[in-house]
């Protein structure tokens, strides 16, 4: 079965992981998600994450959730560039996520990184989610 949107898919294992309360989510391992699973790993909002083999052969990534007293670490999780719908943003106009609470998760030509590296690296780029 192909997938259209693949890291829209892991944003939505993750949500819904989050909301049956458990430890850990397995998605099929890309290196986009690896680097976005950095980006919520250096920011706070996961414990980490592990290459592993799914039940079919397949690689995948394990990603262990935060919890803090059975609260979810990441309260809003969204994606914002879609394949549908492209969202460039320049350097000016990275949008910040409540007032710099949050993180905007930026695919630069340096790398994927947060709103606020992208900001101190003078770079836009593709903006593709938020999270709170």
């Amino acid at each position: 079965m192909s997938m259209n949107d693949p890291l829209g898919d892991m944003l939505t294992r993750i949500r819904n992981a989050q909301l049956r309360g458990k430890s850990k989510v397995h998605t099929p391992a890309s290196k986009l998600r690896a680097w976005v699973l950095d980006v919520l790993l250096d920011e706070g909002y996961i414990r980490g994450y592990a290459p592993g083999t799914g039940a079919d052969g397949h690689p995948e990534l394990v990603i262990e959730l935060k919890y803090a007293d059975g609260t979810p670490a990441i309260r809003e999780l969204k994606r914002i560039s879609t394949p549908g719908r492209r969202v460039y943003s320049g350097v000016r106009e990275i949008p910040s996520v409540r007032n710099g609470l949050g993180v905007s998760v930026v695919s630069t030509p340096k790398g994927v990184m947060s709103d606020a590296n992208a900001r101190a690296a003078n770079v836009g780029g593709e903006v593709l989610c938020r999270v709170f």
